[in-house]
């Protein structure tokens, strides 16, 4: 970190990162103040990874997305965060538009919108469908991650102001297809736990048409067919991702309301 760096926190949190962790601390690491890796026992090595890149490496149990990314918001020492996940990197154009927000003093908003576009395995093109536009620059005094074991979102505070920004996020989503089925297994657990707790409850309706409902919201209405093959199979994975929720939720609520244990 130098003197010339924006007062700006990066935040991430990692589990066995060891891959991805470098390019994503590099694509921010010049240009902001401070970078955090709150790590939850990753066994690869991240924590000397991310150390050796010049990272404030913070170790804290697993306690839910959302809780993580707060305790991370926790631990920075500036107003301003930016968020990133280990699989994502902020894009030259985006860095640009940032650092001219800051420079400039030309910040209008509490937070910011970001979009990002994954890049498609296999490939080293972004996608050119319809992105994912989080709050992802933010000031901490005006918004915070929710408590949410499964949701990380930035909650912003009542009559806080929200703008988007133009540059783009490169999301690696993908490492390879058994780690997305891993991933995708471990999410939708987490997710119908979370479900049955707020006290849904499991739908025939939906469990019959989930999977077809969802395919065709990817594949066209969030543009995944212009993915070619690729795209294909991201919808293929997102439609699969929600009908497991429904029938893990079916499931723990059978159990419940029977007590039984397979």
């Amino acid at each position: 970190m130098t003197n010339n760096t924006l007062p700006i926190s990066v935040t991430i949190i990692t589990l066995d990162e060891a891959e991805r962790i470098g390019m994503a601390i590099e694509s921010v690491r010049d240009w902001v103040d401070e970078v955090i890796i709150v790590d939850s026992g990753s066994t690869d090595g991240t924590q000397n990874i991310a150390a050796a890149l010049g990272a404030k490496v913070i170790h804290h149990d697993w306690p839910g997305y959302g809780l993580q990314k707060r305790f991370a918001e926790d631990q920075a020492k500036n107003d301003w965060i930016l968020n990133i996940d280990a699989d994502e990197r902020i894009l030259p154009e985006l860095k640009s538009e940032i650092v001219t927000l800051f420079t400039e003093s030309s910040r209008q908003a509490d937070g910011y919108f970001i979009a990002i576009h994954d890049r498609l395995y296999c490939s080293n093109r972004l996608s050119t469908y319809t992105p994912y536009k989080p709050v992802r620059l933010y000031r901490k005094s005006k918004g915070r991650y929710s408590t949410s074991t499964v949701h990380d979102r930035v909650h912003m505070l009542p009559g806080s102001k929200t703008a988007e920004l133009k540059g783009r996020m490169a999301h690696d989503s993908l490492r390879s297809f058994h780690q997305r089925i891993e991933k995708m297994n471990e999410y939708t657990e987490a997710q119908s736990d979370d479900m049955l707790a707020r006290g849904r409850k499991p739908s025939t309706f939906r469990i019959l048409t989930e999977l077809w409902i969802y395919f065709i919201v990817g594949y066209f209405f969030r543009g995944y067919w212009r993915g070619g093959l690729m795209g294909y199979i991201y919808a293929v994975n997102f439609a699969y991702s929600r009908f497991l929720r429904q029938i893990k939720l079916f499931e723990k609520e059978h159990k419940k309301k029977n007590s039984i244990l397979y």
